[in-house]
């Protein structure tokens, strides 16, 4: 069975991290493969503590991971800080479709990923993405701009992640102040297609997690990259449609 490799961090209320991932690995018939970057309590209202697992630790689960043979992706959520990245990124081999999550905050505010985490990120794992899934605030802040309000805008600093290195972005516009839920994959070479369904009155954390490693598992799969894409799009909006 192929598997996907995810690092990330644990979240004790069960609302995002790897409970998220876990969850939508096992919905589409994908093993999950896990290496823990850190250990967090959260609510649904505030992030109440984090601790970083050991670098060497982490090391040694990816290692653990990948030695199976089995792993067929990799997607990559909370890294805490810069040394976390470097470990990571050092951990990777070069050829496995990579998608990788940039958590910077939870939504509650609590800072996930440090600035130098921020810097390592944009150093070290974009140039080596299949796919980066930021939301709007989260590409704004990798690129040190305002959070774009407009699909121009949005399609300007997808394009400007890609520009980094990323082979392709996927913007995430679900917190956009737009009619529809319309997600933009840019592609280095220039492509833009949209995912687009129709807005949800539900607020559920871990829709991120949940959309990057569904997307994964479709890469594992074998999927092409938009097919896992507009597909891990329906997986989100049925998610959020269930908690309306």
């Amino acid at each position: 069975m192929s598997a996907v490799l995810v690092i990330a961090g644990t979240d004790s209320s069960g609302g995002a991290g790897l409970t998220r991932d876990v969850a939508a690995l096992a919905h589409f018939g994908i093993e999950a493969l896990c290496a823990i970057t850190a250990v967090t309590a959260q609510t649904d209202a505030a992030v109440l503590g984090v601790t970083r697992l050991p670098l060497e630790m982490v090391r040694a689960q990816i290692a653990a991971a990948l030695a199976t043979g089995r792993v067929a992706a990799v997607k990559t959520g909370m890294l805490v800080d810069g040394a976390m990245v470097e470990a990571v990124a050092d951990s990777l081999p070069p050829r496995l479709p990579l998608i990788v999550d940039p958590v910077l905050a939870a939504t509650s505010g609590g800072e996930l990923l440090d600035g130098a985490g921020r810097t390592a990120l944009m150093k070290r794992l974009l140039p080596r993405a299949t796919l980066l899934t930021p939301n709007l605030s989260e590409a704004a802040l990798l690129l040190g701009a305002l959070v774009a309000s407009t699909e121009d805008e949005v399609i300007a600093q997808g394009r400007a992640l890609c520009a980094r290195g990323a082979a392709a972005v996927l913007m995430k516009g679900g917190h956009a102040q737009l009619p529809l839920a319309t997600d933009w994959l840019l592609t280095a070479d220039g492509e833009c297609e949209r995912f687009t369904a129709p807005r949800v009155a539900a607020q559920q954390r871990g829709t991120g997690c949940a959309l990057a490693t569904a997307i994964a598992a479709g890469m594992a799969a074998g999927l092409e990259r938009a097919a896992a894409c507009a597909r891990a799009k329906s997986y989100v909006t049925e998610l959020l449609m269930r908690s309306a």
